[in-house]
């Protein structure tokens, strides 16, 4: 009896890997994310701007339009879409999964938030969260914890909030976040509680789950070769038609994008589609702001451009059922959309 309970007792955690884990999220986040962060803050207190609009000066050729658009995105988020393929390769092989499923695991709300928590220091846009949400699903995390730490990271960037404030108006930043918050945690929970997961096997918290067996490196490297094959070649070609699309989805007419329920619903849409750097939904508005779109519009152009995007839902397809990606930006488009019609009808920004 002794053998075999000894035999289903939990392998003693080898330390140096969460640790190892945590370094290189410490560095990576610091270099790629909080570091230019800090001073891009003082620039934005300073000359409430964060930069020209990454969709200005569109060309009418669509395959010129998608070079220019590709290769200016490109040198925007490379770093950060290296630190999400490393990141989420490594939370399959450094973090025990024990740790995983008694936060991000759990199927009941506190999944859901723990996701959101782990989902702040990250602030990475939605394709460079997506690698590392694939990555904890392939360790059977629920869909609400993984849905919740993916949208979390665009949505409730504090250093957006920031930039938002110093760049569009405190009030702004103040309704993305309340209508962010709302928008993770219950997009979040809906999708997990209507959408079967028969990815996910829930054990009890209190039976040891068997570590996968392997050297470290040779567990790594299969990892990284999956993720980066599973996630990185879709993302380019999908970023590459997008780019060709944004003069469809984005008109820049004067005065054309007024505050009707029409163009809320529009921009709503549009903003699920298209595939932005973090925090360049701030200058997208602002420059589409100044030519003569409503605050409502801006509003839903503002929740649901860095929510979701084409590029990252199909980053997913393999770490989450199809029919859990397209109820979830059918919800963050409606999400988007009553958010500007609450804007529409308060006047609150």
């Amino acid at each position: 009896m002794a053998g075999q309970s000894s035999s289903h007792a939990a392998a003693p955690v080898q330390w140096w890997k969460p640790a190892l884990f945590f370094l290189v999220v410490i560095v990576g986040l610091w270099y790629v994310k909080w570091q230019p962060y800090y001073g891009k803050a003082f620039t934005a207190a300073e000359t409430h701007s964060i930069g020209k609009s990454i969709l200005a000066q569109a060309n009418d050729n669509p395959l010129q339009a998608a070079l220019d658009y590709a290769l200016v995105y490109f040198l925007a988020v490379w770093k950060a879409a290296v630190l999400g393929v490393l990141l989420g390769s490594l939370v399959q092989v450094l973090i025990p999964r024990n740790w995983l499923l008694r936060t991000l695991g759990q199927k009941r709300l506190s999944g859901t938030l723990f996701g959101t928590l782990f989902s702040l220091p990250g602030m990475m846009c939605s394709c460079c969260a997506a690698p590392v949400a694939a990555g904890m699903r392939r360790q059977q995390i629920s869909m609400g914890g993984a849905l919740a730490f993916w949208m979390g990271n665009p949505l409730l960037n504090p250093a957006t909030l920031v930039f938002m404030g110093f760049v569009l108006g405190w009030q702004f930043a103040a309704v993305r976040l309340v209508a962010g918050l709302v928008m993770v945690v219950g997009v979040a929970s809906l999708v997990q509680y209507l959408v079967k997961d028969d990815a996910q096997q829930t054990a009890p918290l209190d039976m040891p789950v068997a570590e996968p067996q392997g050297h470290f490196l040779a567990r790594w490297g299969r990892a990284l070769w999956t993720l980066f094959w599973s996630t990185i070649p879709v993302y380019i070609l999908a970023v590459l038609i997008l780019g060709a699309a944004r003069v469809w989805l984005f008109p820049h007419a004067d005065g054309s994008i007024d505050n009707s329920l029409l163009w809320i619903i529009a921009m709503a849409i549009a903003g699920c589609l298209f595939v932005i750097p973090t925090a360049a939904e701030i200058p997208i508005a602002q420059a589409m702001m100044l030519a003569g779109m409503g605050a409502a519009p801006a509003m839903a152009l503002l929740m649901t451009l860095p929510a979701v995007s084409l590029p990252s839902l199909m980053m997913l397809r393999k770490a989450f059922p199809a029919k859990a990606l397209w109820l979830t930006a059918a919800l963050v488009a409606a999400g988007g959309a009553m958010t500007g019609m609450v804007v529409f009808y308060t006047g609150a920004v």
